[in-house]
């Protein structure tokens, strides 16, 4: 069984345009199993219930932004090794510095392609 047909992915974001095209992304991929939050609170809430292999978070949300997301899932004896990917329009030093610092597993900035997507979960998972 290939990779991409049992990996279980959730998607973290505010804005369903965003969103949408993230999961339009990765079910072009192959990938099934995605599940989707629209903010931080939410999201660690439902990890914590039901882990999944993968997290795809936007930087940019209200109330806990995907840094702080990032922050609980390493807290998390459950959700610590739950792969990070954080997504942002504007990557600035700042916000990879503190990513890493927090065990951001990678990142990739708005706009981007399927194919640049999929390069980038690869580095993480390896070969869907």
């Amino acid at each position: 069984m290939a990779l991409k047909d049992s990996i279980s992915i959730m998607v973290v974001d505010d804005m369903a345009t965003s969103r949408s095209l993230i999961i339009m992304a990765l079910e072009e991929m192959g990938i099934k199993k995605i599940d989707f939050r629209k903010d931080g609170h939410e999201a660690l809430q439902s990890l914590v219930a039901n882990p999944v292999h993968l997290v795809i978070s936007d930087y940019n949300m209200p109330g806990m932004d995907g840094l702080g997301l990032l922050k609980g899932l390493r807290e998390n004896r459950v959700t610590a090794r739950i792969g990070f990917v954080l997504v942002s329009g504007r990557m600035t030093p700042e916000i990879m510095n503190a990513g890493k610092a927090l065990g951001m597993n990678n990142y990739i900035q708005k706009p981007f392609s399927t194919p640049q997507l999929k390069a980038c979960l690869q580095a993480v998972v390896g070969p869907l």
